[in-house]
């Protein structure tokens, strides 16, 4: 059963999420990718070989913190109401 104004007409749908919200989604899906990115390759092409480069820094440490901050960025949006208005 569809609820109805007083009208008689059907209340016109909302999205859940604002311009916002995609905007905050998108910056965070850009953050994650370019992680992974970050933290591929460091391989070795012969598998008897030991190419120490997959533990540089930026395997270790950047691609990781970019990956979790961009996941942060994600739930941030999730969570941000952009039709709250301040109360000051």
């Amino acid at each position: 059963m569809s609820k109805k104004n007083d009208n008689g007409k059907k209340p016109p749908k909302e999205f859940v999420f604002q311009k916002k919200n995609y905007l905050f989604l998108f910056i965070g899906i850009a953050f994650i990718a370019l992680g992974y990115i970050l933290m591929s390759g460091g391989g070795s092409d012969d598998p008897e070989v030991f190419n120490p480069e997959i533990y540089n820094f930026r395997r270790i440490r950047l691609a990781p913190t970019l990956i979790l901050i961009g996941l942060g960025i994600q739930v941030y949006a999730i969570l941000l109401n952009p039709n709250k208005k301040n109360k000051e």
